[in-house]
């Protein structure tokens, strides 16, 4: 099969769902596609390059997937349901590449038009919304932080959670009982996720022009 950036990216990804960030190697590519590390380099000029490919190709994919979700509100929708749609598709495109938020997380310098387009359509968002200019940066870069960080945590996450005693459980409702406590609401991952962007943006809504607040 002819080489391709498009392939050397598949292989990328995939690498790098297996050894992380820092381990991922153009000669471990190279071995996955079944051809020489040299080879790469006619495609992708090293490393740098082809992790910038692929944090874009995540972000690119979140983007379209917030457009479809976008296209599909009503014309009701408010300035906030249009910021949850975009966090909710983005925390979708992520998880579906194993290592998607490290990769995110890690590469921050890594200048990607796919990121820009995020940003951008989130601080028009806001901006519409009537969130004063100087502060849009700080929540836009706050809310996809956030997003990349929720991720981050479902990924790390073990698949089992480790063992506990019963004295260690009684231990533990003794130190920390309001953590504890069986009585406190603890909601599934995507009910916590958006609960969690709602309140972000009850905290926005208070920057935002009254008249723009609730639109």
């Amino acid at each position: 099969m002819k080489l391709t950036k498009e392939r050397i990216v598949d292989a990328g990804m995939a690498v790098f769902a297996e050894v992380g960030y820092q381990n991922l190697s153009m000669r471990q590519v190279a071995d996955r596609l079944d051809t020489h590390a040299g080879s790469l380099y006619y495609h992708v000029r090293g490393k740098d390059e082809l992790l910038a490919l692929m944090a874009d190709r995540v972000c690119r994919r979140g983007y379209d997937a917030g457009t479809e979700a976008l296209d599909s509100l009503t014309p009701a929708a408010t300035w906030q349901d249009r910021v949850e749609a975009q966090a909710t598709t983005l925390r979708r495109a992520i998880a579906q590449h194993p290592g998607g938020a490290q990769l995110l997380a890690e590469s921050p310098r890594t200048l990607s038009t796919g990121a820009l387009s995020l940003m951008e359509r989130l601080l028009r968002t806001l901006l519409d919304a009537g969130l004063p200019a100087d502060r849009c940066h700080i929540a836009a870069d706050t809310l996809l932080s956030h997003v990349t960080g929720f991720v981050l945590q479902e990924q790390s996450r073990p698949a089992a959670p480790p063992p506990v005693t019963a004295e260690l459980y009684t231990d533990l409702c003794r130190r920390f009982p309001l953590v504890m406590d069986p009585l406190l609401q603890r909601p599934g991952q995507d009910e916590k996720f958006t609960q969690s962007v709602r309140l972000l943006c009850a905290g926005f809504a208070t920057l935002a022009r009254p008249s723009a607040a609730g639109t």
